[in-house]
Order: C-alpha cells, then structure tokens, then sequence
C-alpha cells in the first residue's frame, strides 16, 4: 500500500508475502502512478516488515526504474520529526542540480575502511562508517551518519561544505582548514535523535550548524 506525506511517501508492505512479489507488485503500483506523482524528490517511509539493507536498496531502484521520482532519503514514518529535514535535503538537492556542475550519487554504506573520491559533489544515499572515508574536490552530502571522515574542497575552495543526517565524524577537512573531534562521543551504533547538520569555514574555522533553508541560501 502507498500513502503520502507531506514530502514524502509512506510504503506499508505485506508482512507475510514473499519479497520478490513485493518487488512486483512495488513495480506496478509506481509504473500506475508514474504521471500522478511527476518529477519530484520525495523521501520514502518503510512499514509492515523489517527490510535489509540490500533489500531497501532493491526497493529504491524498483522505484527509480518505474516512476520519476527521486527518493531524496528514507525516513521514519512520524511527519513531524522528518519533515523539517526533508524539505532541508531538498534544498541541498536543488542547489547542486541548479550549479549544472558534475555529481554523483553512491548507493549504500561505507564499510570496513572503503574510500571514495570524486572531482565534483557527491551524495551518499547511507551512512559513513568509522575507518571510511569520503574525498570530494567540492560538496559532500551524507543521507545519513557521517562516522568517519571527510574532506570536501580539495582543490582549495573554502566555501564547499558538508552536509550529514547524523554529524559525528571523526576528521573532517574544507578547503585547507580541518577539524578533529577530541572528545569523547557516543558509540556510533546508538543513534541520537536525528539532527542534520551542514559544517562550513567560517572566520577561518570549520562550524557545525543546524540545516535550513536560509543557512543554505547563504552558501
């Protein structure tokens, strides 16, 4: 079944039916409604079963296969505490297609001390363990925990920034300044309520502020 949100759409699956009939069935009822929903980027809520992380994957990509909509991230299903966010990750969304500059999506968690690096803007659709690391010559963009490190401007440009669902990152560097967490921080598995934060240089530090809209009108 398939119910909206604001910003979002809210997928309740069948508990007892097997996996490969909800991929199906998931294909059809987005094929139908392909022209309701448009071209918009949503965030998508998952009900009814427990799903793995590769079966929220197949999920995705059966969405993005048939219909035109952009799942921006996956949410909880309580609209108060996810919607303030969402339309904040659409606005990063936005801003990086408005720039016509090059990106890339990664589709997945880092794990056991994986590295990416890319000359342009990059979004990861999970989180960024602990030992990983993420390299960017411009912006960074983390749908969910970012756990290790990142390094965003590495041509030298002091005005990329990093954007993460849940900040804890154990470096962090923009453009030639860098930032190392000294103190002492939660285990990464036990996640704190959900605040997304953007870090930024300013007066020639690296900040860590809460994501909004107007914070990214500024960038």
């Amino acid at each position: 079944m398939i119910k909206s949100f604001p910003n979002g759409i809210n997928l309740i699956l069948n508990a007892d039916m097997p996996f490969e009939e909800i991929i199906d069935e998931i294909a059809f009822k987005f094929s139908e409604a392909k022209a309701f929903f448009g071209r918009v980027g949503m965030a998508l809520s998952i009900e009814g079963r427990a799903v793995t992380e590769g079966e929220e994957i197949q999920i995705l990509e059966t969405i993005h296969r048939n219909s035109n909509l952009n799942i921006v991230c996956i949410v909880g299903h309580d609209e108060k505490k996810d919607r303030h966010y969402v339309k904040a990750l659409q606005q990063v969304e936005k801003r990086l297609s408005g720039t016509g500059e090059e990106g890339q999506f990664y589709k997945g968690s880092l794990k056991n001390n994986q590295v990416i690096e890319t000359e342009g803007s990059i979004v990861i659709l999970g989180d960024v363990y602990p030992g990983c690391a993420v390299i960017s010559a411009k912006n960074i963009i983390v749908l969910g925990g970012l756990y290790g490190e990142a390094y965003a401007g590495g041509n030298g440009q002091g005005n990329a920034y990093v954007v993460a669902l849940e900040m804890e990152p154990e470096r962090l560097k923009i453009g030639d300044f860098k930032y190392k967490y000294s103190g002492k921080k939660p285990k990464w598995g036990i996640r704190p309520k959900v605040q997304p934060k953007i870090a930024y240089v300013k007066n020639e530090r690296i900040v860590f502020d809460g994501l909004t809209k107007d914070l990214l009108g500024s960038f």
